[in-house]
């Protein structure tokens, strides 16, 4: 099976900028994280934008759509930024023949302690093995992209 990974940028991929105090979207870590994890299936990685979620808008989320829609892929991970992951999940969710699943991470991949690793990991099994539709694996658990929500105060995803 072969798996392309979309990377549209988020807490993920965030480097911490001491100097400036701040955190930026820097490069996606995935293909680290692949290689780092030793796998032993095809796969490639798209850089479509290097976003925070809450800078992306309906133009952003359309872009992936139409990639996705016009691309000869059946099996998508995307990291995605946490705050409007559910929102593009949405957008995604009618789109025919194609198993997509969302992560991202509560805490940048670059941190000694990040969920990132453990999301990919639970994304890559997903696509695997879930029907055609769309998902969202965060926080242990693999959910159905309409059935989900952040938790802000608690810093994890639940059902809704």
């Amino acid at each position: 099976m072969h798996i392309r990974f979309i990377t549209t940028g988020g807490t993920i991929d965030k480097v911490y900028f001491d100097s400036l105090s701040q955190f930026e979207i820097g490069e996606s870590v995935v293909q680290h994280v692949l290689s780092e994890g030793l796998v032993e299936f095809e796969y490639d990685v798209v850089s479509l934008m290097q976003k925070d979620s809450l800078e992306m808008d309906d133009d952003d989320r359309q872009k992936l759509r139409d990639y996705i829609e016009k691309d000869d892929a059946s099996h998508y991970v995307i990291t995605h930024g946490t705050d409007t992951m559910a929102e593009t999940a949405s957008v995604l969710g009618d789109i025919e023949g194609r198993t997509i699943v969302l992560t991202g991470a509560l805490s940048p991949a670059r941190f000694k302690t990040t969920d990132a690793v453990f999301n990919v990991g639970m994304a890559v099994a997903a696509v695997q093995v879930a029907k055609p539709g769309v998902y969202i694996a965060m926080s242990g658990q693999v959910f159905d992209a309409g059935a989900v929500r952040k938790n802000r105060a608690e810093n994890r995803f639940e059902s809704k």
